[in-house]
């Protein structure tokens, strides 16, 4: 072990993140959104069109800061995609959809501008650039990563983040999805030559593999600390967040108890508790 955090992160956030993908940071830092947004500006070297992952919040600034590092990199954006639809990614895309001239594309169809929407195992290309749809359900049910195979790159959303693990909170979040959505990714890092992740908040990570497998090995640690805390007597999500995550900030178990409920359905339907 390096003593580096998962996936040896980046040292910052923001800007170049290899060949095709660039980094606008939103500004909008928070416990629940790091250092804030990352959006992600792709583009094939040489071609004049660029894809925007993830506009971020409803920021003008934000927003028009998007489009000056496109424009800077001598290039026009040709499409907006969605990772998912929480706020802090998807908030300002109708807004840069007017601002661009530019489709918005998510899976779903209350967040699409246009008729498209995506969907896993689609290929998209733009201007020589190709991504791949793959369906990552389970933070949100409407939850996708985006594969660039150019670059044996993932860009994940809030499935993986650049730093700490990810919040699967009930009702929308499915721990059991999640799960299957995170082998999903595992497969591609050890399979199919995917090497870096280009997270939705948080610094770049160079070792998916790694990353990935400490996710899975995170869940399954706290699914074993909740399954013991039931068999303790402890049975409100309240109570459980209490003893499982006594070592987490107080101000962070509102949402630590949707993620309790979460683990909670997870094994009543695998008849664990």
């Amino acid at each position: 072990m390096t003593g580096l955090l998962p996936g040896d992160p980046a040292d910052t956030v923001g800007g170049a993140a290899g060949p095709r993908a660039f980094c606008v940071l939103a500004p909008n830092p928070s416990p629940m959104t790091l250092d804030g947004t990352n959006t992600w500006l792709l583009a094939e070297p040489g071609s004049e069109l660029a894809v925007v992952v993830d506009p971020g919040p409803l920021d003008e600034g934000h927003l028009r800061a998007v489009i000056d590092a496109a424009e800077s990199q001598g290039r026009r954006i040709a499409l907006t995609l969605l990772t998912h639809g929480h706020h802090d990614h998807a908030a300002g895309a109708a807004r840069f959809a007017e601002l661009t001239g530019t489709r918005v594309r998510a899976l779903d169809p209350a967040l699409r501008l246009g008729e498209e929407g995506l969907h896993g195992g689609q290929v998209l290309e733009v201007g020589g650039l190709e991504l791949r749809v793959v369906a990552t359900p389970g933070h949100t049910a409407d939850s996708l990563t985006f594969h660039l195979p150019a670059d044996g790159a993932i860009l994940t959303g809030d499935t993986v983040l650049g730093r700490g693990t990810t919040m699967v909170a009930h009702p929308d979040g499915v721990l059991g999805d999640y799960l299957d959505s995170l082998r999903r990714l595992r497969s591609l890092a050890a399979e199919h030559g995917v090497r870096t992740v280009l997270p939705g908040h948080g610094p770049v990570l160079a070792d998916a593999l790694g990353t990935v497998e400490y996710y899975l090995a995170h869940r399954a640690a706290r699914l074993a600390q909740v399954e013991t805390a039931v068999e303790a007597g402890y049975r409100t999500a309240e109570q459980v967040v209490a003893r499982v995550y006594a070592d987490v900030d107080r101000a962070l178990w509102p949402a630590a108890e949707l993620s309790v409920l979460a683990q909670l359905r997870y094994l009543e339907d695998h008849g664990l508790i």
